[in-house]
């Protein structure tokens, strides 16, 4: 056995209010666990962290976690330490915050941290994530000397792979897809013919009309609106219907991302199921595997039904729901920022009557998921030996 690989992972997050970030690190864990051991390497993995109040999703004697705040970015002790001692740094960008639709406060700790990794003259990896959009000078160079100076850069859509283009990377970019497909998760048992159980994940953000309340995400139709009306519609139907939190925030300055309060305040108005505060982006996914059919605002929760064959017509607040989903051959999206609410609430009638053919069209775009995934597999594996 060579000598142990030392590997920091930057913009991960083993305990985020935000289950989709934890469902990326989930995986990318168990990842760099299979890969080191096909490599013949001990593994080391060290996670910048985020500081939040719930339990680490993941743990083994193989795992260091490290809370991030901003006297740690500053500190020669703290990020320049690490990056510094670590043999390869990877950044999954939250999933989608390597952009700057999300504000400058972000985008620049983002930027901080990249910056730190390439002086110390560690390999960079950007692992499958969406880029962009970028729409400001600096944000634009800034991410292309970034990107231009690391060692592996992947996406997860054709989309990014075009911003790549247009930022003027050089390279040779890796076309994955999430990593969150591989996301583990109990399969629901067999079931008597009951009604049938519809998911609405509701997101709290776009309840509250943004960080903002303005409309941030440019929405072309009344979200809270639709909301009220798909779950009244559904009822009528005589489903059963569940409504299904994502980003689980109790507290805090990031309260206005919670979903969970939005979700019980919507089941005790319409008399529906409010599912419960889950403690893993793994827990949330089985219980989303145990309905029928699913719409939801947030991409993962989405993923976690796709990715488990259950129907899912996804609504877009972002173009990375389209490059995602329509890469793989998927095309029910519905995009927000486009279509009225008719045309949404036209989309999610007709996906409920073709929820049967939907669950089919997914299992076989989730396979091509997961054949794209091996691309970055074996990247990553080819650069772990290499070091």
């Amino acid at each position: 056995m060579s000598r142990m690989l030392r590997v920091c992972l930057i913009f991960h997050s083993t305990r985020s209010d935000n289950l989709g970030v934890g469902a990326l690190t989930v995986s990318e864990i168990a990842l760099l666990r299979d890969l080191a051991a096909k490599a013949g390497r001990e593994i080391a993995i060290t996670v910048l962290d985020w500081k939040d109040r719930r339990a680490p999703y993941v743990a083994g004697d193989d795992l260091r976690l490290i809370e991030v705040d901003g006297a740690f970015l500053k500190s020669p002790k703290g990020l320049w330490a690490e990056v510094k001692a670590a043999d390869l740094v990877i950044d999954i960008g939250g999933g989608d915050s390597f952009a700057d639709i999300y504000g400058a406060s972000r985008l620049v700790k983002m930027f901080w941290m990249k910056f730190a990794t390439h002086l110390a003259g560690t390999p960079l990896v950007v692992a499958p994530q969406t880029v962009g959009p970028f729409t400001k000078g600096w944000s634009m160079r800034l991410a292309r000397m970034s990107l231009n100076r690391s060692a592996l850069v992947a996406v997860r859509d054709e989309r990014s792979r075009a911003a790549l283009d247009d930022l003027g990377y050089r390279g040779a970019p890796v076309l994955a897809s999430d990593l969150a497909l591989r996301l583990p998760y109990e399969p629901p048992a067999p079931r008597d013919a009951g009604p049938v159980r519809v998911g609405i994940n509701v997101s709290g953000l776009l309840m509250a009309g943004g960080y903002h309340g303005g409309n941030d995400f440019g929405m072309a139709l009344n979200y809270p609106a639709l909301i009220a009306r798909t779950i009244d519609w559904f009822k009528g139907q005589g489903a059963e219907v569940h409504l299904v939190p994502h980003v689980i925030v109790p507290e805090g300055p990031m309260v206005i991302e919670d979903d969970l309060h939005a979700c019980e305040a919507l089941a005790a108005e319409h008399d529906v199921i409010c599912a419960p505060a889950f403690a893993s982006p793994s827990e949330a996914k089985s219980y989303i595997a145990g309905l029928d059919f699913f719409t939801g605002a947030r991409m993962h929760a989405c993923i976690a039904a796709f990715s488990s064959g259950v129907a899912v017509v996804p609504l877009a607040y972002s173009r990375k729901f389209a490059g995602l989903f329509g890469a793989l051959g998927y095309d029910h999206t519905v995009d927000a920022t486009k279509a009225d609410a008719d045309a949404g609430m036209a989309a999610l009638e007709q996906g409920f009557a073709d929820r049967d053919s939907l669950a089919a069209e997914a299992k076989a775009a989730l396979a091509r998921g997961i054949d794209r995934l091996a691309a970055y597999d074996a990247a990553l594996l080819n650069l772990m030996k290499a070091l």
